[in-house]
């Protein structure tokens, strides 16, 4: 029976505007919507499947943001078994050597035989996470998953590459494996059972007393993308409209 672990975190909604703060050094957290970030919720869908294949339990940490309860209580009415919050200076964002470090401290508690993340977060793009954590527990690390089965203590995991290319390889355990895809799409839930769960089951809440930043990168300015006009709108009948489009293609130079 395996003990697997997925760590999560709460990512902005990128459907909604962004805003920048004051200073311009972050994205104005006062209004944000959060949800699970995409990546972290196809671990939690390989984690619960494999629970269901191979057996063991499935312990979820995410650090503490707006929604993030919701989320957990989500997870245990797909299956998970325990549900960590990680208390602490998370609500204005942190680097994600902060958060590697917070997440592999928390982690290794549990004893875990296998780590399971999102490959990357829909916010940064970075996919450091997965590694970092691999590196401060001394684990292995294996990224694009797409596919994860366990035969005593190794992974046989499917890795996607550039070109639709799929390698197989063996990893030993205990490892971290960044997830890509779950091998089924994440699944639906309704809201009466997490409204149970809510009532039956708890997050266990623990606090990140200090968060280390350092070897993190910080952003000394953000700029929002400037608005241009590069759309024109052609009016006429067709010879006009022909006309027209053959003068823009001749000052561009396509002609």
């Amino acid at each position: 029976m395996k003990n697997i672990v997925a760590i999560v975190k709460m990512v902005p909604d990128l459907v909604e505007e962004l805003e920048i703060n004051e200073d311009g050094t972050d994205l104005d957290r006062d209004w944000l919507r959060l949800i699970i970030n995409e990546f972290d919720n196809h671990a939690i869908e390989q984690a619960i499947l494999l629970k269901e294949r191979e057996g063991g339990e499935v312990t979820v940490i995410a650090p503490e943001a707006e929604g993030v309860e919701d989320m957990l209580f989500t997870t245990a009415a797909k299956g998970a078994d325990r549900m960590i919050k990680l208390e602490g200076d998370f609500e204005d964002g942190v680097n994600n050597h902060a958060l590697a470090r917070a997440f592999a401290e928390k982690t290794k508690s549990y004893q875990p035989d296998l780590i399971l993340t999102g490959v990357q977060a829909n916010d940064d793009l970075d996919g450091s996470i997965g590694p970092l954590v691999a590196e401060y527990l001394g684990m292995p690390y294996v990224g694009y998953i797409s596919g994860v089965t366990i035969e005593g203590e190794k992974a046989l995991v499917k890795k996607e590459y550039p070109g639709g290319l799929i390698g197989e390889m063996e990893v030993t355990l205990p490892a971290v494996l960044g997830i890509q895809a779950g091998e089924e799409p994440p699944r639906y839930v309704a809201i009466s059972k997490v409204r149970q769960m809510m009532k039956t089951s708890e997050i266990d809440e623990q606090e990140v007393p200090e968060l280390d930043s350092s070897g993190g990168i910080a952003a000394n300015r953000m700029y929002l993308p400037e608005a241009a006009e590069r759309a024109e709108m052609i009016e006429g009948d067709e010879g006009e409209i022909a006309a027209k489009l053959v003068e823009i293609f001749k000052e561009v130079g396509a002609l």
